[in-house]
């Protein structure tokens, strides 16, 4: 068992706003334990969706809820997406003396109706798999190989981990998509996450997707929302800005999960991911879900231009600008393209993170730090 404490602040943060919080991320992430872990600490009334005993138990749910005080926990809500509106009637009533906290494996623009029944209700608390910090810096190379699903995590070996992985993917297609409501064929869909694990870390092209599927655009850009709505997907938007430069304007793709883009790729060990050739996309695409998390923003873009500067990671925070190269290196070295992008977007610091353990500087406001530091050097610089 791998204490995680920083989701369970976070959702005492948002029930000092709301009454109502969403725990929101990709199915075996640990939301239900995280959940599990605050009912053991007070009175707590839980529902699984996914249990028929539940579902029955709900379904007559204002009859099931409406007497109910204390901690409501309701896993798996996507499953019945009805309950949304009613627990906006419950919330909205002088009387109620309940809090619930709702578990989804969908973002709220998968689920219909969400946002709008809730709005200024809710407040929303984003879990991924296992942190850096919450397993340890030094067994990085085990989360980055595994990911950081915990199951695959904790597996007894790589095989173990690779298998799990594998069944995994088969699940989500075959099971969990089509109780979403969506009708897509499995073995489509599961063709188009695989093309976007061989994009991992380039720019999103509907036109090339299209193309390669023998579809249309907005057929490629439906799977793309369908897989970045059950957190599958990271959709990197880009920053741009009025700098007399022509700069990109699409977005960037990355597979959340380390883990899952290894299987994907079907790189089976760690020797097989150092020599592959999306090697250095892996390490960015781990690296960033990493920084992402620990800071906990929504604030997040890359940057590029179409003469070949780029910034892997602009992060707005407090009111300043901060930049990440992500580089998979023994020694980062300073570069044009830094140079570039430190001066245009006037950065307050960039950091190259790479994974090995020295932290040095290489000119002014620009510094190399490992991945496990990226907290300790962000806080340092507000």
């Amino acid at each position: 068992m791998i204490d995680r404490p920083e989701p369970l602040k976070r959702i005492r943060q948002v029930f000092r706003v709301h009454p109502i919080a969403a725990l929101l991320g990709p199915r075996q992430c640990g939301k239900t334990t995280v959940a599990r872990a605050i009912a053991a600490q007070e009175p707590c009334t839980f529902f699984d969706l996914e249990s028929p005993v539940d579902l029955q138990r709900l379904s007559a749910p204002m009859t099931a809820l409406e007497e109910l005080e204390d901690l409501v926990v309701i896993d798996e809500i996507q499953r019945k997406p009805e309950l949304f509106e009613l627990l906006r009637v419950l919330v909205d009533r002088p009387e109620n003396k309940a809090r619930f906290l709702v578990l989804g494996s969908a973002s709220p623009s998968l689920v219909k109706g969400v946002s709008e029944s809730l709005a200024g209700r809710v407040g929303f608390v984003d879990l991924s798999g296992f942190i850096l910090r919450e397993v340890g810096t030094e067994v990085v190379r085990t989360l980055w190989h595994r990911g950081g699903f915990p199951r695959s995590y904790l597996a007894p070996d790589a095989e173990a981990s690779y298998a799990w992985r594998q069944d995994f993917v088969r699940t989500f297609l075959e099971r969990d998509i089509p109780q979403l409501g969506i009708t897509v064929p499995a073995e489509t869909l599961r063709r188009f996450w695989t093309m976007i694990a061989h994009f991992h870390g380039q720019v999103w092209n509907a036109a090339q997707f299209g193309r390669s599927l023998g579809s249309s655009e907005s057929t490629a850009r439906r799977y793309l929302d369908i897989l970045s709505g059950a957190f599958m997907v990271r959709v990197l938007p880009p920053w741009f800005e009025n700098l007399k430069k022509r700069q990109v304007k699409a977005p960037k793709l990355y597979l959340r999960d380390s883990g899952l883009l290894h299987a994907l790729l079907q790189l089976e060990t760690m020797h097989a991911v150092l020599g592959h050739p999306k090697l250095g996309a892996s390490w960015e695409g781990f690296a960033l879900e990493h920084i992402i998390t620990v800071l906990g923003t929504r604030d997040a873009y890359f940057w590029a231009t179409h003469s070949g500067a780029e910034l892997d990671l602009l992060v707005l925070k407090s009111g300043r600008r901060f930049g990440f190269e992500l580089k998979y290196s023994d020694a980062p070295s300073m570069t044009r393209s830094m140079q570039v992008a430190s001066n245009d977007l006037q950065l307050d610091r960039l950091w190259v993170v790479y994974p090995g353990s020295k932290s040095y500087d290489l000119r002014d406001r620009v510094s190399v730090i490992p991945l496990e530091r990226v907290q300790e050097a962000i806080r340092s610089a507000l």
